[in-house]
């Protein structure tokens, strides 16, 4: 049986090596759900369904997969497995592909002056970075300060997580390494004084993006909204119209708790785009479907392992094929 389709275009080695184990573990349990069928049949589409939940995929998302799956076998009657397979792969594009404004030009021009990821005619352009500890909220805006850094834009870091001494000392390494500006203040300072500051020097020195971290606690939801809706409102004293851009970061390798932090965070703040994080690490990446999916909010970064580059804009053509092809790397 040809389950592998040939690619349009080839996906980044990143790419496929950072997703190999959710590869393997969504694909395998497809392959499992329709082995020894020859037509679909009501078992083969239960089969699946089992495999898509148990894959982090989401009850909502998989059920609205299902039905279209359905559909298509009633509307084409004998439909083979081989058939189903590449209807799996069509319906799972499309969910990604009406939430992710993404193609390869996309991809190419993302820190570039015609960016659609970027809107470097805001000057300086301010995203507001959250999430809970522990997702590599830190380690996501050095390696996005360090691309930017290396497509010649001048940047500022705010290091307005003012309760973790080591967030601050790790935002530092990684503002050293970028060759960026770091602004902070003493530990237990206001959030929001760190975040007007690090608009005021931008504002001065004529940056291009501004990258303010937050606090990651989401114990208490009412605290968290005050908190990041004061930063917000003392960002706009400066800058107008800041933050540009609401960047929630969730780790991949954790399935459904990211979508629970997901769901938490867009009603705490307004959400305005996602990072996944950690993808390389677990088999969980199935999720990345379900909170395009169901929450409707565009991711614009995942990380597929340790490196600068291996930060990468989120193709979500690029990311379904790798989720349904062996890669040369596998196959070598």
């Amino acid at each position: 049986m040809g389950l592998f389709f040939k690619k349009k275009k080839e996906t980044s080695s990143h790419l496929d090596l950072g997703l190999s184990k959710t590869r393997h573990n969504f694909f395998s349990k497809i392959a499992r759900a329709i082995m020894g069928k020859v037509d679909v049949d009501e078992e083969v589409i239960e089969n699946i369904e089992e495999a898509l939940i148990s894959s982090d995929v989401g009850v909502n998302t998989t059920g609205k997969i299902i039905d279209l799956l359905q559909k298509r076998v009633e509307r084409e009657k004998a439909l083979s497995t081989e058939k189903i397979m590449e209807a799996l792969k069509e319906e799972i594009g499309k969910l990604l592909s009406a939430s992710v404004v993404s193609d390869d030009e996309f991809v190419e021009n993302a820190f570039k002056e015609n960016s659609k990821v970027f809107d470097f005619a805001k000057k300086p352009y301010v995203i507001m970075v959250v999430g809970v500890n522990g997702v590599g909220k830190t380690t996501t805006i050095g390696k996005i300060a360090s691309q930017l850094k290396n497509n010649g834009k001048k940047v500022i870091i705010g290091a307005a997580d003012t309760f973790r001494a080591a967030a601050v000392q790790q935002l530092d390494v990684w503002a050293e390494r970028a060759g960026v500006e770091i602004v902070k203040q003493q530990m237990g300072s206001d959030p929001a004084s760190v975040a007007f500051d690090t608009l005021n020097s931008a504002v001065a020195k004529g940056a291009d993006v501004v990258l303010i971290d937050t606090a990651g606690r989401l114990q208490n939801k009412k605290g968290l909204m005050d908190e990041l809706s004061k930063i917000k409102r003392v960002m706009s004293r400066v800058v107008p119209d800041a933050p540009h851009d609401v960047l929630l970061v969730l780790d991949g390798s954790t399935g459904q708790n990211a979508f629970v932090q997901a769901k938490e965070f867009s009603n705490a703040t307004q959400v305005t785009s996602l990072a996944v994080t950690k993808l390389d690490g677990s088999a969980r990446g199935g999720v990345v479907i379900g909170i395009v999916d169901d929450l409707k909010i565009p991711i614009k970064f995942i990380g597929v392992g340790e490196q600068v580059d291996q930060l990468q804009i989120f193709n979500s053509a690029a990311f379904v094929d790798s989720l349904f092809e062996k890669s040369e790397i596998e196959n070598n």
